[in-house]
């Protein structure tokens, strides 16, 4: 194939070109990944424009009269996204048990949906997030053929091939990366393992594999999906080839933009200019937002939750290792009312147990047992809580004293959180010194 020669030719001219500086890298790896949420997802019926998307996952601003589900596809996404580039970065290895937790972060949650019985007859069931299918998800073609996917009894002797297979493939000295990614993602649709997000799993598997060996993420457009599909449904009847090719060529583009920016050049694309324009639209009907009541809701919280006290949280487990040496026992904790996590997953799994009702948001340290000084029973408690009006605002108090007010479609700066950190510093600091 000579667009495998080509992609082959344009990785060895990318490699010459690393390491790239980290904000070029940056820069590009952010486009790859707008692209990426927006493309995936709005190939499977997904209503956010790309302004949307991109005003969602980088602003935190959603799109008015469009559906909660399309809102949490994106940002299930986008998380699922970042893990795949985190863990990638070092030697994470391919298995079941990550591809089943990529679901998990994917669909966030269980959710209803309409079905048929097999008499053919409208029902509902739900959707099961990080778990294998277990009912079958066969598909009725335009042609009303039924395709076949596996069973739910095969899929799991199939999902364990396959990821046997990925191993063994992956470590042959010659292997091709392009042509092993490919072929994966065609094995794992055939298979079909989940109820749902089957389409844009395989995309961020195959993904993930490109990036492993050093390759950029390549992105299937929107506008070309009938080409994607057919390529499929051509080697879903014995053509393997035209997928390959398919892939293959999507995958140059990637390389092209990866060397532009690398070159300090230019990584816009021709369409780039209306997804901008796309944007200003999304960011001036937000503009208008403090007019129109915002009332506390699951969305509106978790919209906060996942952007602005996310930031707040890594800012506060770096304060709190800052003071840990002084103590003999730390322990921090998330929660409200009555109700707290600790460990190592506590942000995750309290977000789980927000509700519409959820009314605060606890961030607690306490240090006890000072390890020297005139009393080892010393103890300091350092507080933030996030308080979530019925209507329109949000507050943060430290220690009872309320310091910051915010609209809910407005995020807290980054100079408004330093300074959130620095009364906690001061005040403790100046705790310990006094006891000294």
């Amino acid at each position: 194939m000579n667009s495998l020669t080509k992609a082959i030719a344009l990785k060895n001219e990318l490699d010459l070109l690393r390491p790239i500086p980290k904000e070029r890298e940056e820069i590009i790896m952010e486009k790859f990944r707008l692209d990426w949420n927006y493309h995936s997802n709005n190939l499977e019926g997904n209503s956010l424009t790309f302004g949307e998307t991109k005003a969602l996952i980088l602003f935190g601003i959603t799109a008015q009269g469009k559906p909660l589900k399309d809102h949490f596809e994106i940002t299930g996404h986008d998380k699922a996204i970042k893990w795949v580039l985190d863990v990638v970065k070092g030697e994470y290895p391919l298995t079941e048990s990550f591809i089943r937790e990529l679901h998990q972060l994917l669909l966030k949650e269980p959710y209803e949906v309409n079905a048929i019985t097999p008499d053919g007859l409208p029902t509902k069931r739900w959707i099961q997030v990080g778990k294998y299918k277990s009912v079958p998800n066969h598909v009725l073609t335009k042609t009303g053929e039924i395709f076949r996917f596996a069973t739910p009894e095969e899929t799991p002797a199939l999902m364990h091939d396959l990821i046997e297979w990925y191993r063994s493939e992956s470590k042959q000295p010659d292997v091709n990366p392009i042509v092993l990614a490919a072929e994966f993602h065609y094995k794992f649709i055939r298979i079909h393992p989940f109820d749902d997000g089957n389409g844009r799993m395989a995309r961020i598997l195959m993904n993930f594999i490109l990036i492993h060996f050093g390759y950029p993420p390549l992105i299937i457009k929107t506008d070309d999906k009938f080409n994607y599909f057919s390529a499929l449904q051509q080697a879903d009847a014995g053509m393997i080839e035209p997928f390959f090719e398919y892939i293959t060529t999507n995958l140059t583009r990637s390389l092209e933009i990866m060397i532009s920016g690398a070159k300090g050049e230019s990584i816009e694309e021709e369409d780039d200019l209306d997804k901008e324009i796309a944007l200003l639209k999304a960011k001036f009907k937000a503009s208008d937002k403090s007019k129109v009541p915002i009332y506390r809701s699951k969305y509106v919280i978790l919209n906060i939750y996942n952007g602005t006290i996310r930031k707040i949280w890594e800012e506060f487990l770096v304060y709190t290792k800052k003071f840990e040496d002084f103590y003999s026992s730390v322990s921090i904790s998330i929660g409200k009312e009555s109700m707290s996590y600790s460990g190592d997953n506590c942000f995750e799994s309290f977000g789980e147990k927000i509700e519409d009702s959820t009314t605060e948001i606890k961030f607690r340290t306490i240090f006890r047992n000072i390890k020297s000084g005139t009393s080892n029973e010393f103890q300091h408690i350092s507080l933030i809580r996030f308080i979530l009006n019925k209507e329109n605002t949000y507050e943060v108090e430290i220690d009872t004293e309320k310091i910051i007010l915010k609209n809910y479609s407005e995020d807290i700066s980054r100079e408004e959180i330093k300074n959130i950190i620095k009364v906690l510093t001061k005040a403790h600091k100046e705790k310990i010194e006094n006891l000294i």
